[in-house]
């Protein structure tokens, strides 16, 4: 770890409580409200959980600020799951008997639609002296202090990786106690910390050695499948497409993801997504190949995974009658599009221009 940064920066930040007394007392307050939000779900409230009490646990989270109409994306995470399901997997996940990763690894396993960012958000409300928020402003935080064993983005992790993030997070609690800097008292407070001091910091290069070394688990990459394919699912309904996961779009051809939107005298045009993180290759290009050929509204496939697997892709594709019309995503990409259009939506949904009842 980055010692010498970490101590400046907390620095930095005691002298900006101080000077900034009375917004740090209101965003503080604001905070805990939020936080008692989630805390007003015990156990049994969880296990009787309606549509709209999912609505009002999951609106508030700072993890839903881009979606300007919340309810289309509850009402979504519903369709895909059902609400009994939604009801034991959230009650295991935050009052479950098991260690936090068989708990983090089932949700994950069994939910659809909901990812690390909104799982570790009502963690650390819950119990914010055990679990981290982690979402990509933590990851940037990580990886600027340059905290070993940070995976390569902040999607797809499993439970062994999320404990190992929390353990990190209560440590750097401890330096900071330990260096009188008294502020930073849980990983809530830690969150508002990384988020006012470490967005603008350019990442250290992280010194690795054999140690350090981030082994991607099965878990893993299934996870980071997952999430890419919401990711663009959720990119898409925000450039305004109908936009799903693992849709059938022609016979044997389910894909991960697609938009669809109805352009003029066009008619229906789809654009499909075909996820790569393990597996087969051949599977993904048949995938895509059945699309283009058996359903003339499909305009666009696109294959999606990291540069190593981009080029063997293409290499498989290279005698195909569909080499041309397949186009090539880095997953690194779709992350940083996400990023950026969230941000970019928050912005735009601090404005209040869209009523939540308007897709």
């Amino acid at each position: 770890m980055n010692t010498d940064l970490y101590k400046s920066l907390l620095e930095r930040y005691h002298n900006w409580v101080i000077a900034s007394a009375d917004t740090v007392v209101e965003e503080s307050k604001e905070r805990e409200k939020l936080c008692e939000r989630v805390r007003s779900y015990t156990s049994d409230n969880l296990l009787s959980l309606t549509e709209e009490g999912l609505y009002d646990l999951m609106a508030n989270l700072w993890a839903m600020r881009l979606w300007g109409n919340k309810q289309y994306y509850v009402n979504e995470v519903i369709k895909n799951n059902g609400m009994e399901l939604l009801r034991h997997q959230l009650h295991n996940l935050l009052y479950g008997q098991a260690d936090i990763v068989k708990r983090w690894d089932d949700f994950r396993n069994k939910v659809k639609g909901i990812g690390p960012a909104i799982m570790s958000e009502l963690l650390c409300k819950l119990y914010p002296t055990q679990y981290v928020l982690w979402n990509s402003k933590a990851y940037n935080g990580f990886i600027a202090l340059s905290i070993p064993k940070v995976p390569k983005s902040n999607v797809g992790i499993d439970g062994k990786r999320y404990a190992y993030l929390s353990e990190v997070g209560r440590e750097l609690i401890a330096k900071a106690q330990e260096w009188g800097y008294k502020e930073i008292n849980d990983l809530m407070a830690l969150d508002y910390f990384i988020w006012q001091e470490m967005q603008d910091i350019a990442p250290t290069a992280i010194t690795v050695d054999k140690s350090d070394t981030v082994e991607i688990s099965k878990k893993e990459e299934k996870f980071t499948h997952n999430d890419i394919r919401d990711m663009i699912k959720e990119i898409g309904n925000l450039l305004g497409f109908n936009a799903d996961v693992e849709k059938k779009v022609a016979d044997g051809a389910v894909v991960d993801a697609v938009w669809e939107v109805l352009i003029g005298n066009m008619g229906r045009v789809i654009y499909v997504f075909e996820v790569q993180t393990a597996g087969s290759i051949d599977s993904l290009i048949l995938n895509l190949m059945k699309a283009k050929t058996n359903n003339k509204a499909v305009q666009g496939i696109v294959a999606v995974s990291d540069e190593k697997q981009l080029e063997k892709i293409k290499k498989e594709a290279a005698s195909l009658p569909i080499k041309n019309d397949i186009r090539y995503w880095n997953y690194k990409e779709v992350i940083d599009v996400y990023n950026s259009l969230s941000s970019a939506f928050e912005s735009i949904n601090r404005l209040g221009l869209v009523p939540d009842g308007i897709k």
